[in-house]
């Protein structure tokens, strides 16, 4: 039998798609370490954009091969010029980690689904963004033949909306990297004085989007605000959505309670984590909840919203509390904060559930739904 011929759609590995570049970043290096001897794997890849954390290509690959595409996920040049370098790579299976895609490949295709924000939280975005979304998202699912969904929140979401998708729809989770694993306490404290962060503080990491219920965290630390610890909110910011920041001010938080330290420098994360008392991250709604999954990795006990996805990764893993509720959130982070036994209970609990998502183990049930694709 001649090789079998996988394509990855690795062009969403960019800043661009920060979540989604770093799912395709870890799968493609992942499956290629997977590949028997009768198979290759093509790694498309946008040329003129820096990928995500480093460059994707070039790197050292056993049986993946990168090639170059101009055409953008957003452009409509890729609806004829993908199945063309498709058909000219030999591809048996069309792997798509976006809902924009090539909608006619001309080979058996995969989808991964993360959420579905635009829909389930539509102020967030543009009615042109909503509806775009939905159109779209439809167009790809009756296209793949097979759908990942990174949860069983997300599956449940999805065909609640397509139930046409029931079908296809397979749950494979994601991991936290490697290197999110506990640190010894001096590489800790150096990551914590690089983003200017005193010896004790309480860390969330993420974006500032509205879903992410920043705006009920301050407001619930502004109950609580112990002297002697200061709330680090780190991740991306859009100026957009400043009324985390805004709220502060309100209250008279300054920077003795609560910190903006902005973005984190990939090498700093995990130190960034285990030097931290704990890890909140209170959002009303996520696909996964990856940096819940990493600040555990790196020893860290960790209190987050009671949501389905949540849950699913944290296990009994965390310390939960109601997102709408300012009181009970304030009421876990003070457990967090104060309970010592608590905060070792949740350190041991958390590695040990950590140590149940491997990229690898996630690459193993992608690469089987390839090969059931390429045989039929």
């Amino acid at each position: 039998m001649s090789a079998l011929h996988y394509t990855l759609d690795a062009r969403t590995a960019t800043e661009h798609f920060p979540g989604i570049g770093r799912y395709v970043f870890h799968l493609a290096r992942a499956l290629d370490t997977l590949l028997d001897e009768g198979e290759q794997m093509a790694v498309l890849y946008a040329p003129a954009t820096p990928s995500w954390r480093q460059a994707l290509c070039p790197r050292p690959w056993r049986r993946a091969t990168c090639v170059p595409v101009e055409s953008s996920p957003f452009g409509v040049a890729q609806q004829w010029r993908l199945p063309r370098l498709l058909s000219t790579l030999g591809s048996h299976v069309y792997h798509s980690p976006y809902y924009l895609m090539p909608y006619f490949p001309g080979r058996p295709t995969v989808l991964t689904v993360y959420d579905l924000i635009p829909m389930r939280y539509p102020a967030a975005v543009s009615r042109k963004a909503r509806l775009l979304f939905r159109f779209a998202l439809d167009m790809a699912l009756r296209v793949a033949n097979v759908v990942i969904c990174i949860s069983e929140h997300t599956k449940h979401d999805l065909l609640h909306v397509f139930a046409h998708a029931a079908s296809k729809a397979h749950t494979i989770p994601l991991a936290a990297d490697h290197h999110f694993r506990p640190l010894l306490p001096e590489a800790c404290r150096a990551a914590a004085e690089r983003m200017g962060l005193p010896p004790r503080y309480l860390l969330y990491v993420g974006s500032n989007k509205p879903h992410k219920n920043l705006t009920r965290l301050v407001r619930a630390w502004a109950l609580l605000s112990p002297k002697d610890v200061v709330l680090a909110i780190a991740g991306v910011w859009v100026p957009a959505h400043s009324a985390p920041r805004t709220l502060a001010a309100q209250l008279g938080l300054t920077e003795h309670h609560v910190r903006f330290v902005g973005p984190v420098p990939e090498a700093l994360l995990p130190g960034l984590y285990g030097g931290a008392l704990g890890f909140v991250f209170p959002s009303l709604y996520e696909g996964f909840g990856l940096p819940v999954l990493e600040a555990m990795a790196c020893g860290t006990a960790v209190a987050c919203s009671r949501i389905g996805s949540l849950q699913e990764v944290a296990g009994d893993a965390a310390l939960y509390f109601n997102p709408l509720d300012a009181d009970e959130m304030a009421a876990a982070l003070e457990h967090l904060v104060t309970d010592d036994a608590l905060r070792a209970a949740l350190r041991a609990r958390g590695l040990e559930r950590a140590a149940r998502f491997t990229w690898d183990h996630t690459a193993r049930r992608t690469l089987a739904i390839y090969r059931e694709l390429a045989a039929v």
